[in-house]
């Protein structure tokens, strides 16, 4: 006999769901290919379901033709009208009428099994979720009757693979099915017997319903066994059946077969499910896989799960060499060996047992105030493969609207590949204490904690029906912010200790990731800002806060002020900061590349701006009216000077004018506020994906600063000053522009443009120099004239005597 799968969401009138005992076969095919293929080839028809109880569900067909005129099939319209529900109220008077869904059976199934799970590892995590559930229930009934339980009162789940016949068995002591149950259960797709149990317990209104700690929600679980098996056998015993029954089905089948039990094996209570596995999935019957996916999906179950598997225990046996020996002794003495004992050894034999295989508990589920620091350590390196100790953990129990618990560990040190740490799946999702998934992308945890490893367990998480694919959700929203908080929480703890150590070890580690948290989460920027950590003028070879400056900011000082540079040898030597040190003043040094687009983003912490000492108009005092006139005369001193510049140099410049900042340096080349710094526009062209459009509207427009103080700078003014023209008369003042604009090009943390022009004018002025050296020393050998002494001689030696 055929028979149906009937989901509650396809189900039809009861009058035409049963004929005697058993369902009929109401999931049909509504219209099909082959249906399309009959149709006349004679126009327009009509295709409309009958009436009648009897077509509705055998797929009678009546044919009203409109026009038999027209023998091509194109332009035919085909019309299907679902049939009427007999349950339906009469719609008499009315201008439509109530339909239910019909499902075709085999079709359904496939979609089931092959759909909506993409790994078949789960089919074991879903029948030991339904075992676990079947054992909760009469753990639940047994609360008020202790009878419920018999004399069967252990409640364990055991799994069992037979290589030889290609099968795993998978039995419980739960509180089993009755023939009703079996066929409402496993015979109606889509039907939870959990989610009708937990709704008959919230109808009664008991208060001890909280103690039910129920997986099943979708009722599609057991049919995930079709993933690896290619037929099912299900045995079960219900406390309120004396029979027990047996279901059995294949995959591609729409029908199932239901009958008494006749193996030898009886069980007082509970369900025994065989798994005739596929050809192409012999590896689910090796007791070493099975023993793996109880421990990644099923390790916290909160009933025992027991697997037949080897295990080495010891004997003592006879150790014969030995034995020998002490004979030989006993013999050279004279002694008798009547007596001998033989001499015993320890050895160890490989046996096969059921063994525990879910001996961990879940922490996180537990009080903190009962959970010892070793035992959140164990925790940490057992279920994440490591062999340190966190350097800090947070167990959290979140109550309120939504309802879940977790422990967020700090690792004590870093990947090897940073890669590693960007691909890892360090949040693991478990529900009802049942692993569901460690890939969620950023569901649960930004970009820039995936280092932070943790679990965390929920009832309320809305997932598909696979459990594989968590929905976008308040509730996950939720859960993320609080994963979050508790984080940030754990490091602001950190940080806070007295050995300063610990969160430098950290830092050293995982600091580019918090500097990547204040670049992307903005909701947190504040909380970040204060885990921050910098070299600065004043921390020595040490790390500085921002706290910690602001704590040694000078009286007057409104602002933090930093450089950023390649190396701190390199920005202590910047010109830029010249000013700053003799004022005594601090100075972040920025030296790693992430470094200056954190400060960027954060752009102020607690009412400090944040300044980068190297773009235009640095003011380090508020300026009175003097020195506001004192400057303006300056730079009118100085006009000939900077407009002169500005010809020499174009466009390279947006403008020359007279610094305020600098005291050893001739000049400096600053960038406008708006655009790249030096070093960043170094970044920008190292990036291998580039936009170059981008970057010439972001680079910051040049600006040359000249120093009013210093001896080439003066120079320069007095040769304009004295020209009628207001240009130095000297030809090679312009070479000695472009030289010092170039020399500024490289104090200030630029690229040289034009690395041969530069070296050409160095070289020519090293010629020149040489040249002037050796002139001179050449006129002053001949401006100098040397005595000659003349001696009295020796008598007759003298020629004119």
């Amino acid at each position: 006999m055929r028979l149906a799968l009937v989901s509650r969401m396809f189900k039809l009138p009861t009058s035409l769901r049963t004929r005697g005992a058993l369902p009929l076969p109401v999931l049909k095919r509504s219209v099909t290919t082959s249906c399309l293929r009959s149709l006349p080839r004679n126009g327009k028809k009509t295709f409309r379901s009958s009436s009648s109880p009897a077509s509705s569900v055998f797929g009678g067909r009546s044919w009203l033709d409109n026009n038999d005129d027209n023998n091509s099939l194109r332009g035919c319209s085909v019309t299907v009208r679902a049939a009427a529900s007999t349950d339906a109220p009469s719609s008499e008077g009315k201008s439509g009428e109530t339909y239910e869904y019909q499902a075709e059976v085999n079709r359904l199934m496939d979609l089931i099994v092959n759909s909506l799970y993409s790994n078949k590892d789960v089919f074991l995590r879903e029948l030991i979720s339904n075992a676990s559930d079947a054992l909760d229930k009469v753990r639940f009934l047994s609360i008020k009757d202790p009878s419920a339980l018999g004399s069967t009162d252990e409640l364990k789940i055991e799994v069992k693979c037979d290589p030889d016949a290609n099968t795993i068995v998978i039995q419980d002591s739960g509180i089993g099915m009755s023939k009703s149950e079996l066929l409402e259960s496993l015979g109606t797709i889509a039907r939870s017997g959990t989610a009708k149990f937990m709704e008959a317990i919230k109808q009664s209104q008991d208060a001890s319903a909280g103690d039910a700690s129920l997986i099943g929600q979708f009722g599609v679980g057991f049919y995930s066994s079709f993933l690896v098996a290619d037929k099912v056998r299900v045995q079960t015993k219900s406390k309120d059946d004396d029979t027990q029954w047996v279901w059995e089905s294949a995959i591609g089948s729409v029908s199932y077969t239901v009958s008494e039990d006749a193996a030898e094996e009886k069980f007082e209570r509970g369900t025994k499910i065989t798994l005739f596995l596929k050809d192409d999935c012999k590896e689910y019957n090796d007791h070493m896989k099975i023993r793996d996916l109880i421990r990644q999906y099923s390790e916290f179950i909160g009933f025992p799960i027991q697997l037949w598997t080897t295990k080495s225990v010891t004997k003592q046996v006879v150790d014969d060499e030995a034995t020998e020996k002490k004979k030989k002794e006993l013999e050279e003495k004279g002694e008798s060996t009547e007596d001998l004992e033989p001499v015993m050894k320890t050895d160890y034999e490989t046996v096969w047992d059921w063994t525990l295989q879910n001996e961990n508990k879940p922490l996180w589920l537990q009080s903190p105030r009962e959970v010892e620091k070793e035992e959140y350590n164990g925790f940490f390196k057992t279920t994440f493969k490591e062999f340190m100790d966190p350097l800090a953990y947070n167990h959290f129990n979140v109550e309120g609207t939504y309802e879940f618990s977790g422990i967020v560990y700090i690792p004590g040190m870093a990947p090897f590949d940073m890669q590693e740490m960007q691909d890892a799946r360090n949040i693991r999702l478990y529900v009802n204490k049942v692993f569901i998934s460690d890939k969620f992308d950023e569901s649960f945890m930004p970009r820039y904690l995936s280092f932070v490893k943790g679990v965390i367990d929920s009832k309320d998480l809305p997932l598909n029906v696979s459990r594989e694919i968590l929905q976008q959700s308040r509730v996950s929203r939720i859960m993320k912010k609080q994963l979050v908080k508790r984080t940030l929480d754990t490091l602001k703890e950190v940080k806070g200790r007295e050995d300063k150590k610990e969160y430098n070890t950290f830092w050293e580690a995982f600091g580019k990731n918090i500097k990547l948290g204040v670049i992307e989460d903005q909701d947190n920027r504040e909380n970040l800002s204060n885990l921050l950590l910098f070299m600065s003028s004043k921390s020595g070879d040490e790390l500085t806060s921002l706290e910690d400056y602001v704590g040694r900011m000078k009286e007057n000082q409104k602002a933090i002020y930093y450089i950023a540079a390649e190396s701190k040898d390199i920005a202590e030597s910047s010109p830029f900061v010249e000013d700053l040190l003799k004022r005594d003043m601090e100075i972040l040094y920025l030296i790693e590349p992430i470094d200056e687009v954190c400060i960027a983003n954060l752009a102020k912490y607690k009412d400090n701006d944040l300044i980068d000492v190297s773009k235009e108009d640095l003011v380090l005092d508020e300026e009175s009216e003097e020195d506001k006139k004192s400057s303006e005369e300056v730079a009118s001193d100085f006009k000939k000077v900077t407009d002169w510049m500005k010809e020499v140099l174009g466009e390279k410049v947006e403008k020359v004018v007279v610094s305020k900042r600098m005291t050893d340096s001739p000049c400096i080349l600053v960038t406008s506020k708006g655009g790249w710094s030096a070093n960043m526009e170094k970044l920008m062209k190292a990036q291998a994906m580039g936009d170059t459009r981008a970057m010439e509207y972001m680079r910051g427009k040049r600006i040359l600063e000249l120093n009013p103080k210093h001896e080439i700078i003066l120079s320069l003014k007095a040769a304009c000053d004295g020209s009628s023209t207001s240009k130095p008369s000297d030809s090679n003042a312009s070479t000695m522009v472009s030289l010092m604009y170039e020399t500024a090009l490289l104090t200030s943390g630029f690229a040289l443009e034009n690395p041969k022009g530069f070296s050409e004018r160095v070289f020519e002025m090293i010629r020149v120099a040489t040249e002037s050296t050796g002139t001179a020393s050449a006129d002053k050998e001949s401006s100098t004239v040397t005595a000659e002494v003349v001696e009295d001689s020796e008598e007759g030696s003298d020629p004119w005597k």
